[in-house]
């Protein structure tokens, strides 16, 4: 990341990764204060034995970018917001790459996104590593499911009982009336 500030933003990233038991390196390097050093560290990604590079940055967010001229492996860039236009800076800066040089993006801020992406792209291989997290993976996009049809079913009951509570009261008859008989709150 660009700077220690953006740990509150990239924390996620890491999050997800540990969902996954997916080692990781949280590093400061900035592409403007540290040049020297985020060379380095773009350079020797690899034999490090990085397979992904996750790299969070704001304003100018140039860190994304550079260290995907550094390397050959994927790099995601995350937009971190700053005070000043609501990390949109930051969004067009990533996401705006000259051809040869890409940067997956995502959104402002979205550094979950990014470990989730992360684990899909480390899920992709042949190995034993990699189809464990294929399979976590797989668990994770049931749990999200499941939890999106509850949050549904929790929505339609709420939605239900509301119209029964409103079907006896005048104003509903009288919506009733004047729509032939649709009824929508």
């Amino acid at each position: 990341m660009g700077s220690d500030s953006d740990w509150t933003v990239m924390e996620a990233a890491a999050e997800a990764l540990e969902e996954f038991g997916i080692p990781y390196e949280a590093r400061v390097v900035s592409a403007h204060r540290m040049p020297e050093e985020m060379v380095e560290y773009g350079r020797t990604a690899e034999e490090r034995g990085l397979r992904v590079v996750i790299a969070g940055a704001g304003g100018a967010a140039h860190l994304p970018g550079m260290l995907a001229s550094l390397t050959v492996l994927p790099v995601i860039g995350v937009p971190v917001k700053l005070k000043s236009l609501d990390g949109l800076d930051s969004l067009l800066s990533i996401v705006q790459m000259p051809a040869g040089v890409p940067v997956a993006t995502v959104s402002i801020d979205g550094a979950r996104n990014a470990g989730l992406l992360a684990a899909r792209i480390l899920g992709s291989g042949e190995t034993a590593a990699a189809a464990e997290v294929r399979s976590d993976l797989r668990e994770f996009a049931d749990d999200l499911r499941q939890t999106a049809q509850d949050k549904g079913e929790a929505l339609s009951r709420k939605v239900r009982a509301r119209r029964a509570e409103d079907e006896g009261s005048p104003a509903a008859r009288e919506d009733r009336e004047d729509s032939g008989g649709a009824y929508a709150p």
